[in-house]
């Protein structure tokens, strides 16, 4: 997926610029980390006719987001990345806009709690309570397309198990951006995509594994998706980056889900880094990413 053109190389180039002067590194505390990710979100402009508003789903911190025209029948609930550590509905908010307007969606985007403070399961539960209050709200799950990014990726494929094993309704399907769906790192691409990737490390996701899921000894499907039984799945859409050092996670787990005869479809987009799609006011390719998921929304949905 996806060819640089001239244009867009620049902004690429610049982007990667940009991260090799503030390449992390373990001497950054928690608090700094948070810091930066709340700078960078916020300066990224919301799209025309953005309209967001608080809500509690169930014990769950939320925001209810619309762009334009949209069927408010039909549900897109977010998870926002971050290791499990980091992010915000304020910090994904433009990105969310942006899929609220090409999939016509009212969008739900949920603050889940975060590591070191609140481990594992707290974002999983928090995860589930808020697709429950979907439904306890009366919206059939057949109107519900669950979604995330990098981590929030990795809830959103971990939800779909967990409904799985309470036995109730999944969702429509799932979009996946770039989803963490290996807590150990395993993939080939941890190594081979190392020094091309310019914001996400071995390293880097080694120490926030830890803080969310300590106890690597009894490792569950519900914080890395890709050892679970992913039979019974509903439709998904996969998007990572080539130049990403977890693109095995999602390679790995869409071929897993194929084997499971889950309709599955993943899209690979040529350069592309983790998170690009936060830089669709400057990207083409974020910019084309986010009309492909409105694209798998709609006809979802059969609008």
């Amino acid at each position: 997926m996806g060819q640089l053109q001239n244009g867009q190389e620049k902004s690429t180039q610049k982007y990667y610029r940009s991260k090799k002067k503030n390449l992390y590194t373990e001497n950054k505390t928690i608090d700094q980390l948070r810091k930066e990710t709340e700078t960078a979100g916020s300066l990224i402009p919301l799209p025309e006719n953005t309209n967001y508003k608080t809500v509690v789903a169930g014990n769950v911190n939320a925001e209810w987001i619309m762009c334009g025209e949209v069927n408010e029948n039909r549900i897109f609930m977010f998870m926002h990345g971050g290791g499990y550590y980091r992010g915000s509905i304020a910090a994904t908010r433009a990105t969310v806009a942006r899929i609220s307007a090409e999939a016509k969606v009212k969008c739900l985007s949920i603050n889940y709690r975060l590591a070191p403070e609140h481990p594992f399961p707290a974002a999983i539960d928090d995860t589930y309570s808020a697709y429950e209050w979907l439904i306890n709200e009366g919206i059939s799950p057949e109107h519900i397309i669950v979604s995330g990014q990098s981590a929030g990726g990795g809830l959103c494929l971990a939800l779909l198990l967990k409904i799985k094993e309470n036995n109730i309704c999944q969702p429509l399907g799932a979009v996946a951006l770039s989803p963490w769906t290996d807590l150990s790192q395993t993939g080939k691409t941890m190594v081979t995509n190392e020094k091309i990737d310019p914001i996400i490390s071995k390293q880097y996701l080694d120490r926030f594994a830890n803080l969310y899921f300590p106890d690597f000894n009894n490792m569950s499907h519900l914080a890395s998706p890709i050892i679970g039984e992913l039979s019974g799945l509903p439709d998904m859409l996969i998007q990572v980056g080539s130049a990403e050092t977890m693109l095995d996670d999602s390679r790995r787990f869409y071929e897993k889900a194929k084997i499971a005869n889950v309709n599955a479809k993943i899209e690979i987009w040529e350069n592309m880094f983790h998170g690009w799609h936060s830089n669709a006011h400057i990207l083409k390719d974020a910019e084309d990413a986010i009309i492909s998921i409105g694209r798998f929304c709609k006809k979802l949905f059969n609008q």
